[in-house]
């Protein structure tokens, strides 16, 4: 049974709490504001809750009426830490913001508590809700984890979801089997030599250049040393040298995000750029200091149940509005590492708001970007669907 209807009749309290969170954004591991909206929101559903005990995470149980199999729901919470730009009347009232829609992720979990606490009696099983903290780089998955999440209804669950709202035609859901999010990693390269007056180079060993070479050497090492058909990202986003106009530095230092495909280009990439940045330093006679960290593993989708969503979805909402996408995308995503430990499947769906000209939409994380929140009733019901798809009656 679908829960469209359902979930349009309760999307204007949805868009309510979508906007109020998105008026009054927090970032980080710690979103008490966010935590307080998320328990008033599931009050009286009748859910087990728990609260984090390093991070304001809410963990939230519903069993059904009969015995059964456990799914997982998760919506992420925080915001970044950006300055809105959007001239929405429910714009933030501080210096951070909703850029990546996470507000639409909580609202959306919401909706789907709701709709499921509905229907429990025709559940058999248990459905975990994991309102998450610290997606944007603070490992918040990774910290729920470890507090225990996938023990929360008693039992591993058998399937984990996730909704993540992006620019594109209102109301398409997307995903594809395998990897759909790259890993995310971090390159630190420090170069370091002798410094000097700057009028006086040759007396010195300048680490600067040496530096300079490398942050262009890595983009050439990208498309030389590894396939095009897996392939790998370096932008190096910072750079640091000596602070005196004239005054060549003892060492300089540069930053890099590097997003992978594959656990073989990730340790590939780690030994590589080792070896580039060694071998640059010293023609230069410097020495390099290299510092290589997995953030998030690719996020992978498991082909059995990603088959069995776009069925569900295309079921429930039209063959047009349940896309499988060709490619995967080089963002990243700590969902990853609750995909690593359950079967499940992360989805997109696109929310431009109707008029706006796609091919110059704003894309998550600009202080522009705009998201219609018309789309939570929806949001909801695809979320509550596909956990009802394992609990709900099975058609012989």
């Amino acid at each position: 049974m679908s829960f469209i209807a359902s979930g349009a009749e309760i999307l204007g309290d949805l868009v309510a709490i979508r906007r109020d969170l998105h008026r009054n954004p927090e970032i980080g591991l710690d979103l008490p504001r966010t935590q307080a909206k998320v328990l008033a929101a599931i009050d009286g559903l009748d859910l087990e809750i728990t609260l984090g005990q390093e991070t304001t995470s809410v963990v939230a149980v519903l069993r059904g009426a009969a015995p059964g199999p456990t799914v997982l729901l998760r919506g992420d919470m925080d915001a970044l830490p950006i300055n809105e730009l959007t001239g929405l009347d429910y714009a933030s009232s501080n210096d951070y913001m909703h850029a990546c829609g996470h507000d639409l992720h909580v609202a959306g979990l919401v909706g789907a508590a709701r709709l499921l606490a509905a229907r429990r009696d025709e559940l058999a099983g248990n459905v975990i809700f994991m309102f998450q903290p610290g997606e944007e780089g603070y490992n918040g998955a990774g910290v729920m984890l470890g507090e225990g999440l996938l023990d929360a209804a008693g039992e591993k669950p058998i399937a984990a979801y996730a909704i993540h709202v992006g620019p594109g035609p209102r109301g398409v859901f997307m995903t594809k089997p395998g990897p759909i999010l790259a890993g995310a990693n971090e390159l630190h390269i420090t170069v370091n030599g002798v410094g000097g007056h700057g009028s006086q180079p040759h007396s010195a060993k300048d680490p600067v250049p040496a530096l300079l070479e490398i942050g262009t050497a890595l983009q050439t090492m990208a498309t030389r040393k590894f396939n095009a058909f897996d392939p790998v990202i370096i932008s190096v986003t910072q750079l640091s040298a000596g602070e005196g106009l004239n005054v060549i530095p003892e060492s300089a230092s540069l930053g890099a995000t590097v997003r992978t495909l594959s656990k073989a280009s990730t340790d590939k990439l780690a030994t590589e750029s080792k070896r580039l940045a060694d071998g640059i330093a010293a023609a230069h006679g410097c020495t390099a200091e290299v510092k290589f960290v997995v953030t998030y593993p690719v996020t992978r989708n498991d082909p059995s149940t990603t088959a069995d969503t776009l069925t569900t979805l295309r079921a429930q909402f039209g063959e047009e509005r349940a896309v499988d996408m060709e490619t995967a995308i080089m963002g990243s995503e700590d969902f990853s590492l609750v995909l690593e430990e359950v079967p499940g499947t992360f989805v997109f769906l696109n929310c431009s708001p109707e008029g706006l000209d796609l091919a110059t939409a704003e894309f998550n994380h600009s202080p522009r970007v705009l998201f219609d929140d018309g789309v939570l009733g929806d949001q909801a019901a695809a979320l509550a669907q596909l956990a009802y798809s394992h609990l709900g009656p099975q058609q012989g």
